[in-house]
């Protein structure tokens, strides 16, 4: 902050005073009061333990008796809350709360709901806590240690700005956190041979039997595998917020690169929301020269970018050098992804024009076992977060699959049969590129696509909505082959439900998200729109209290769209591998009292979703079994609920 001073002569001068010494901890005042009282208004409280940081009350522990059988954490938890209503003041410099109950405990920030208080499950970061250990002790050893909890402050809480006047407070969890410390020491190591400073007191790997970290100075920082949607574009913010701030980084220049320009302008918001984190606007590169510019410059910048735009003009160009810096590093999102099958081309053009970055990869999936271009370019795990841990901690909510095939009652000619062969094609949208496989393309659309088919799907998709909406609130997805398909789906919908459709974006609770042009049909016309339209109805669909319920897509909002309020989606499009991963943990972000998302199937996906989560062949009866038990259960929650 600016203070003012006097020098000797008796002028004024202005001058940085540094509230909290971060980078020598024991420089600062400590203090840990119990049973502080605090009053303000017509009320006065007295928080079990309050921790002072150079006199700033930087957090709030509230504890419960663990011998009192008729308390929990969630106690704790509501006393918090009243905290934060009758004594405000308190919480103006307030950086974490923490609940407990003597043996549970969760950690939070102020304005946060009850979903948001999650445990911390590690000290050190190289592997969780001994199961004996109570939860309070290892919140406290874990993030209260002087250093640890001054990187937290400094590194690992930002306000989101979604516009209109809301903010939202948020703070790393204990995976993002070992995650992020790890992969600067890493990107320490791949940038500049050593690392000059120690970030984190062993490494953050939450994996027994890892592999080591890679050679100095061989710019491969490594991959961080953390599922859909435990907060992995946060963490990537997290970690360019540490790479800028490092002193040996010599302000870097950060290029993040996604291979979709809708995942570009998703993970471009995220980051300009956590602008004060990065201590710079990021910015987008328009085309093939804007990102040129952008990449000449001499230090710092935040660019986003797809990897098309580094592929030169001509197929056997290469791609001319745009700066030599050590100190520049590419964070690729979803770095397996099949849209990498030019890897080899994208990694030469990458190492052309950028000869001595560090790649650091961030995926929401795991990379296949087959998978050596990946690792070849970035190196292998150094952080990961699995979907059973993510739903363990709370992170995310399990996943429930259900089957409607049987429901269809279609004739065998009606069945979609997906050959082995038809597989490639299928993360590539209406594979224009795919000479090959149009005709076994269209064929199949055809008969996805069939009259009678898709009214006997809009029916039974009514009928089970209708069900869903009778217990739990919450939104559904369609995820259709082929903009027709959206288009006629909806046709039908809407003629089973008049009171759904409307014609204006801002009303109506059933819409289609698509491209298209002015040159599309005319019937699709009202389905086609802009990109700030489109994200206006994104937002609506993000509010849980809008009425918009349904949205209906091909392929947008399937990677990188969050709306927690999401529980249900319907597949009637030939997915596999990463895409259909990524699009089925559209259900699974955390929201209230949600107890799961639910996938229902209209095409016969379970094979491949027992395929990518390791089942073998001769184990899949069974865990499909287990899947619809699963789903079973989960119906008989929402009934009683």
């Amino acid at each position: 902050m600016t203070v003012e001073y006097r020098r000797k002569d008796g002028s004024i001068a202005p001058a940085q005073a540094r509230v909290l010494d971060f980078d020598a901890p024991e420089n600062n005042d400590w203090v840990a009061a119990n049973q502080f009282t605090v009053a303000e208004g017509q009320h006065t409280r007295r928080p079990d333990v309050l921790l002072f940081v150079n006199g700033l009350p930087l957090a709030v522990i509230e504890l419960k008796n663990p011998i009192d059988e008729n308390v929990t954490v969630w106690n704790a938890y509501q006393q918090l809350q009243t905290y934060q209503a009758q004594i405000p003041a308190l919480f103006a410099t307030n950086a974490a709360l923490v609940a407990s109950d003597g043996v549970q405990a969760r950690i939070g920030t102020l304005g946060a709901g009850k979903e948001w208080f999650k445990p911390w499950r590690t000290i050190t970061g190289r592997e969780d806590a001994a199961a004996k250990m109570a939860e309070v002790q290892v919140v406290l050893e874990g993030v209260f240690e002087k250093r640890r909890f001054l990187d937290l402050v400094r590194h690992f809480i930002v306000f989101e700005d979604f516009g209109g006047g809301k903010l939202a407070k948020k703070m790393a969890g204990y995976h993002q956190f070992h995650a992020v410390n790890v992969a600067v020491e890493e990107t320490l190591r791949a940038a500049q041979g050593t690392a000059s400073l120690r970030v984190a007191e062993t490494p953050g790997r939450f994996e027994a039997g890892r592999k080591p970290g890679g050679d100095p100075g061989d710019r491969r920082v490594g991959v961080v595998w953390h599922t859909q949607g435990s907060g992995k574009s946060l963490t990537m913010a997290f970690y360019a917020g540490r790479v800028i701030l490092h002193p040996s980084m010599e302000n870097p220049t950060i290029v993040v690169l996604t291979d979709r320009n809708d995942l570009d302008d998703q993970l471009f918001g995220t980051f300009a929301r956590c602008r004060d984190l990065l201590r710079q606007p990021p910015v987008q590169a328009a085309d093939r020269a804007d990102l040129r510019e952008k990449l000449k410059v001499a230090s710092g910048g935040v660019v986003f970018t797809t990897i098309q735009k580094f592929f030169p003009e001509e197929k056997a160009d290469r791609h001319p050098v745009l700066s030599e810096r050590r100190n520049i590093v590419v964070i690729a999102d979803e770095a397996h992804r099949s849209q990498y099958d030019f890897i080899d081309g994208f990694a030469r053009h990458m190492r052309d024009a950028l000869p001595n970055a560090s790649f650091i990869g961030f995926t929401g999936t795991p990379i296949e076992q087959t998978d050596a271009n990946t690792r070849a370019v970035f190196g292998d795990y150094i952080s990961v977060y699995d979907i059973q841990q993510a739903v363990i901690d709370g992170a995310t909510v399990p996943i429930y699959y259900e089957s409607r095939l049987a429901r269809l009652e279609l004739n065998e000619s009606e069945r979609p049969k997906i050959d082995p062969e038809f597989e490639e094609a299928t993360e590539g949208e209406e594979v224009e590129r795919k000479e090959r496989l149009k005709s076994k393309w269209a064929q199949l659309e055809a008969v996805v696509g069939s009259e009678n088919r898709v009214k006997r799907i809009a029916r039974d998709l009514v009928d089970h909505f209708e069900n869903r909406l009778a217990t739990m609130e919450g939104k559904a997805m369609v995820v259709c082959m082929s903009r027709r398909i959206c288009v006629d789906l909806y046709r039908e919908i809407a003629a089973l439900r008049p009171a759904w459709h409307h014609k204006d974006d801002d009303q109506g609770s059933l819409k289609v998200v698509m491209t298209g042009s002015a040159s599309d049909r005319m019937d699709w016309q009202l389905h086609i729109r802009n990109k700030p339209r489109r994200e206006a109805l994104a937002q609506r669909f993000r509010d849980p209290a809008d009425p918009f319920k349904i949205v209906i897509v091909r392929d947008m909002w399937l990677t990188g769209f969050d709306a927690p309020s999401l529980h249900t989606m319907y597949v009637d499009k030939p997915m596999r591998g990463h895409g259909l991963m990524q699009a089925i943990a559209r259900v699974n972000r955390v929201f209230k009292d949600k107890p799961g998302g639910l996938v229902v199937d209209y095409l016969g996906l379970a094979e491949r979703i027992l395929r990518k989560y390791g089942y073998p062949p001769d184990k899949q009866e069974k865990a499909t079994q287990t899947v619809l038990e699963q789903a079973e259960v989960l119906s008989e929650m929402w009934a009683v609920a």
